[in-house]
């Protein structure tokens, strides 16, 4: 796959057939996606199979050794959940073992998925995914960290959305979100730049595509 499917403006309302706030964290906590690549990778995997299954994602934040998203299921339902996740953790694992030189290491732990039924817990967790990675310390300002929906969200939604959805309370939010993320030279892009770049901008053989096969 050479381009990314960037999901439609955001709807900012729940879904009859099921709107999820989903977290997935690497085995041990371990920081497999590192680096720019890594998390290029990670996030066009995202994006690509959530849209390959039908899922409408709203926002999403990907991290060395974890990732959120919040996305509606599709007119079938949430089944395909499990499906989609497992897809989407076999194909990473499997690319990251080979560039790793470590066959058949153990890469993911598990999911967590809650499903949003009450408009304002899921206006909130909208807001705390898109900042998630001001709350890990990475960046002072959410639209500076390339690999999460922040940029995007402001670009597509108005600015009364933006302004509802990011004033928003997320400090009482319950969240599996117990991971350190160290920042190291992981954002040599967290300039006003950085808002502006897209998983397509990975450079020759960054994207999810190296996942295949």
């Amino acid at each position: 796959m050479n381009s990314t499917p960037w999901p439609h403006a955001p709807l900012h309302r729940l879904s009859e057939n099921g709107t999820y706030f989903v977290t997935a964290g690497t085995y041990q906590k371990y920081h497999h996606f590192r680096d720019q690549l890594r998390l290029d990778v990670l996030q066009r995997g995202v994006l690509t199979v959530t849209a390959e299954f039908g899922w409408r994602l709203e926002a999403w934040c990907v991290f060395p050794n974890h990732y959120h998203f919040v996305a509606h299921s599709p007119e079938a339902g949430a089944g395909s959940l499990g499906p989609m996740i497992r897809k989407l953790h076999s194909k990473l694992a499997i690319w990251v073992n080979k560039l790793d030189r470590t066959l058949g290491r153990r890469v993911w732990h598990n999911y967590w998925e809650t499903r949003l039924t009450y408009e304002k817990a899921y206006l909130a967790r909208l807001h705390y995914t898109h900042a998630n990675a001001v709350h890990h310390g990475l960046v002072p300002v959410a639209n500076q960290y390339p690999w999460c929906s922040a940029a995007w969200f402001e670009r597509t939604a108005t600015s009364a959305q933006v302004q509802t959805i990011y004033g928003m309370k997320i400090d009482s939010v319950q969240v599996a979100d117990d991971f350190d993320v160290e920042c190291g030279s992981l954002l040599p892009l967290s300039k006003a730049a950085a808002s502006r770049r897209t998983p397509n901008e990975a450079g020759p053989g960054g994207g999810w595509e190296m996942a295949d096969g």
